[in-house]
């Protein structure tokens, strides 16, 4: 009597099994990213650059590992060259206009849309772990299931951690903690779909490595960047740095005792010193990225597992006579950007267009077979890990930083192609800068030559402009704005706001 029961019995099993292996099917993301990293920081590019590598002495296996098995970008940039902006940069896909956060003081707004809210939507569990950096915020980090993070610098070691806002102890060396946290996250939930940051604090200074790492390096020197004198328009006259070598936040005390201790920018003496702890740190993330490495491997993930390794942005190490970041010169904007997907990507590739932090967020959505919101404006990198040809990608991109209190950079917008790149000062006309990068590649003088306009920059300038007209009205009248109006520059007409929502431009480059 019971044996017309087993059709349905078996069709049930048969929906079971294929709905499991959809979900296996679906992607995992590990998106691992320093502070203040420049791209050549990695052994692997400085074997790449040969002669030319400014620190042959570097030895990074775990990032020439993760290269190894994946796709290189060469050419990876941050549009907004800060650390909380180019964090909302990454997790938005938006320009730090749109976004909510154009500086260090600003907290993530809670509603925004992101790629982790996103895959949340699709079933996706989601953690973060390690380094938010969004002013002062406290709390579960906003769009995760998970994190355990700590509140804005933290420090290197013993560090206090929010897991899911709860104030936690620790012991050891902030990292090795941070990474400690996200394999535990990544053993509990891998029989699931699962996305996964893990920021690390280095290379932030004032640099303290690990203690396993703190007589690495010894005697090592960097060699003198071959734009040292190429300073910025804004420092002509000046002898002082730009901004403080191991501080990016613009409480004037700090940042006071962080210039009375010197520039990581100059190469001698001490700032020798903080050069060589600055890549100790490093030497302790590639401990980690080996640990993370491994743990995928132990658990076979690591075909199903989409990793991605950046940073927030470059950094001068004496490039222009500077320290810090911030600024439009390539040391600032360029950042390293691996990508492994087995599945997709060919092993040990590398791949010459141009990508941008906001890409990041389309790219996951993309991979996991989830809608792109529209108001995203990066594109996704699936093409470029497939090895397609792209004929139609991003020909120019538009660069923006606003002036923060306490620091001597001004408010910044450049548009950068294959070829060119032009900076602008708001205010100051006097002090535009052209350079031709095939023939200066340093940018040591600007160009005399106008170069031929490329047709998506003029597009995306017109469009840009609009916007911005927009983006001025929410900043006249938008009472949160009218607070942080104290954190930018005096000018002749008020800067877009923080929080504008307008509609995405028409072009994105």
């Amino acid at each position: 009597m019971r044996i017309p029961l087993l059709p349905g019995c078996l069709f049930v099993l048969l929906w079971a099994g294929r709905a499991l292996a959809a979900e296996a099917a679906r992607p995992n993301f590990l998106f691992i990213y320093t502070d203040d990293q420049r791209y050549d920081a990695m052994s692997v590019v400085q074997k790449e650059l040969g002669e030319a590598g400014r620190f042959p002495w570097l030895n990074t296996p775990n990032h020439d590992r993760l290269a190894a098995g994946g796709i290189r970008f060469r050419n990876a940039f941050v549009v907004n060259s800060l650390c909380s902006p180019s964090r909302a940069n990454f997790l938005t896909g938006r320009y730090s206009h749109l976004n909510g956060v154009a500086n260090n003081h600003t907290p993530f707004p809670v509603d925004s849309v992101t790629w982790s809210t996103e895959l949340r939507k699709a079933g996706y569990i989601t953690g973060y772990f390690g380094k938010w950096h969004m002013g002062p915020q406290s709390g579960q980090r906003p769009g995760f299931d998970f994190s355990a993070s700590f509140v804005g610098q933290g420090k290197y070691f013993d560090c206090p951690i929010e897991v899911n806002g709860k104030s936690t102890p620790s012991q050891g060396w902030v990292d090795d903690v941070t990474t400690d946290y996200a394999s535990t996250f990544i053993r509990e939930n891998m029989a699931r779909p699962f996305a996964a940051v893990i920021g690390f604090k280095s290379s932030h200074g004032p640099w303290q490595p690990p203690g396993r790492r703190k007589d690495d390096l010894a005697g090592a020197v960097a060699k003198p960047p071959q734009n040292a004198n190429a300073k910025p328009p804004y420092l002509q006259n000046s002898t002082e740095p730009a901004a403080p070598g191991d501080s990016d936040d613009a409480a004037a005390p700090k940042k006071n005792a962080a210039r009375k201790q010197g520039n990581a920018g100059a190469v001698s003496g001490d700032r020798s010193a903080m050069q060589q702890n600055y890549f100790r740190t490093l030497l302790g993330v590639d401990d980690n990225l080996g640990k993370l490495l491994d743990l995928l491997d132990e658990l076979k993930l690591t075909d199903n597992t989409v990793v991605v390794y950046s940073s927030d942005n470059g950094y001068y190490l004496g490039d222009h006579g500077l320290g810090d970041k911030r600024s439009a010169y390539d040391e600032s904007l360029r950042i390293p950007f691996i990508v492994r997907y087995p599945k997709l990507a060919k092993a040990g590739t590398t791949r010459d267009e141009m990508v941008i932090n906001i890409d990041l967020a389309p790219t996951f959505l993309d991979l996991a077979g989830v809608p792109i919101p529209p108001q995203m404006q990066g594109r996704s990198l699936r093409p470029l890990l497939a090895g397609e040809m792209t004929p139609d990608w991003r020909k120019a991109w538009f660069y923006e930083y606003f002036y923060e209190r306490g620091y001597s950079i001004p408010t910044i917008l450049a548009v950068r192609t294959d070829t060119h790149k032009i900076i602008k000062y708001p205010g100051h006309d006097d002090w535009t800068e052209l350079f031709d990068l095939k023939a200066d590649p340093y940018e040591r003088r600007t160009s005399t030559t106008t170069p031929p306009r490329p047709t998506c920059a003029s597009r995306w300038k017109a469009s840009s402009r609009s916007s911005r007209r927009r983006s001025i009205s929410r900043f006249r009248t938008t009472p949160t704005i009218r607070r942080r109006k104290r954190l930018l520059p005096r000018h002749p007409r008020p800067l877009p706001g923080l929080r504008p929502d307008p509609p995405r431009p028409t072009v994105t480059c």
